[in-house]
């Protein structure tokens, strides 16, 4: 029963996100963050118990937050605004139905070494027309989490992972990787509750960094 709620709600959310869709003007930029994990799949779990699907949902709410108290709001969606685990196969569906600019996939890292720390920045093990754009956005959100919140880079890197590879052919797409919860420093900086307005803050910057250079990215 729960698993058909869950099913049910998904499908209503698609429905209601495609009737927005068509009311929205040509100009609106569609972003998707895809929220990771969630429900029974709570990710990685941080020394002091803290959780990889709450800490993914709360820097998305704030993202929210910040976009609609913006000069110019973009139209961003959520994969999941609530504790619900979601499909990856529903997550990059929702994403082609909405015909979305840019596809952002948040998650945090866990390590057996308690010395690793920093940002990751994923982006598909794959060529398409979106491959370019999605690195070099990818470059400058690791270039924004170093700079403006003093997070270690650990690079730009390629990866296979199912929500990149199902979403490089319609938009550019990244997995971004918010710091390690096997480490102490960052496992307790992840307690703090205005670390996620200021990686909401980052992420939103630089989203509208690229929009106002290209007009849109992938273009």
């Amino acid at each position: 029963m729960k698993k058909m709620l869950k099913n049910v709600s998904f499908v209503i959310l698609l429905l209601k996100m495609c009737i927005i869709f068509g009311q929205e003007t040509a100009n609106q930029k569609r972003i998707i963050i895809d929220v990771g994990h969630g429900g029974k799949d709570s990710g990685a779990i941080g020394i002091n118990g803290i959780q990889e699907k709450d800490i993914v949902l709360n820097v998305a709410l704030e993202i929210l937050k910040l976009n609609e108290k913006s000069e110019n709001p973009m139209d961003i969606y959520l994969t999941r605004y609530s504790d619900t685990l979601i499909s990856l196969s529903d997550r990059t569906k929702l994403n082609k139905a909405l015909k979305t600019d840019v596809f952002i996939s948040l998650h945090c890292n866990h390590s057996n070494n308690p010395n690793a720390r920093g940002i990751e920045v994923y982006v598909a093990n794959a060529t398409s027309q979106y491959s370019k754009d999605a690195t070099w956005l990818a470059f400058q959100l690791q270039d924004a989490f170093n700079k403006e919140l003093g997070f270690e880079s650990r690079g730009v890197k390629f990866a296979n992972f199912q929500v990149l590879r199902e979403t490089i052919d319609y938009c550019p797409s990244l997995l971004l990787e918010l710091g390690f919860l096997s480490n102490v420093d960052e496992a307790v900086y992840y307690q703090k509750s205005e670390l996620y307005q200021s990686l909401g803050l980052a992420i939103l910057e630089s989203l509208i960094k690229n929009f106002s250079s290209y007009g849109r990215v992938g273009n």
